[in-house]
C-alpha cells in the first residue's frame, strides 16, 4: 500500500474521481444517506488517501488548517473502502493523518464531527467530546476535540 498526501490542486483527475466515488459509495450509497457529497471544502483541504497494489483507493481523509472549517485545525470524510474494513487500515489512516497534520500545522487542537457510533474508535486517538450529540444529515453526531 502507498500513501499520499496532495493539495486539491496536485490530484489528478483520476484521483479526485476516485476520491468522490470512495466517499459517495460509503457516505451516500451504503449509509443511504442522501447529502450534498461535493462541497467548496475540497479545494481548501489536504487530501490524505492510501492506495492498494493496484492503484486503487482504500481509504481516505481530508484535514485542514484552523479557520478554514472550523476555529480549529479539522478533519474529516474519514473513510475505508468495505473490503478493507477489519484490516486495521482505518487505525493506520488515523495515524497516519495525525502525524501528517502534525508535521504541516504543527501542535494545534484539532476539531471533528464525528458520527456518534465512532466516538470509542476516535476517543482511541484523544478525542473527547464536547457538547451534545447533533443530527446532521438523519445521522446522530458529536463534535470532539484532540488537544495537542
Amino acid at each position: 500500500m502507498n500513501w499520499f498526501l496532495k493539495k486539491f490542486y496536485e490530484l489528478s483527475l483520476d484521483e479526485f474521481h476516485d476520491i468522490l466515488q470512495l466517499r459517495i459509495d460509503i457516505f451516500v450509497v451504503e449509509q443511504n444517506c442522501p447529502y450534498p457529497e461535493l462541497d467548496s471544502k475540497d479545494k481548501l483541504a489536504f487530501h490524505f488517501f492510501c492506495k492498494n497494489k493496484e492503484g486503487k483507493i482504500i481509504a481516505y481523509t481530508r484535514f485542514f488548517k484552523a479557520g478554514d472549517y472550523y476555529t480549529e485545525a479539522a478533519l474529516g470524510r474519514v473513510v475505508v473502502h468495505a473490503a478493507y474494513r477489519n484490516k486495521k487500515i482505518g487505525v493506520q489512516l488515523l495515524e497516519k493523518t495525525l502525524l501528517e497534520m502534525e508535521k504541516i500545522l504543527g501542535k494545534v487542537i484539532i476539531k471533528i464531527g464525528a458520527q456518534t457510533h465512532l466516538k470509542q474508535f476516535y476517543g482511541s486517538f484523544n478525542f473527547q467530546q464536547i457538547g451534545v450529540e447533533y443530527i446532521e444529515d438523519g445521522i446522530p453526531h458529536i463534535y470532539m476535540i484532540k488537544r495537542s
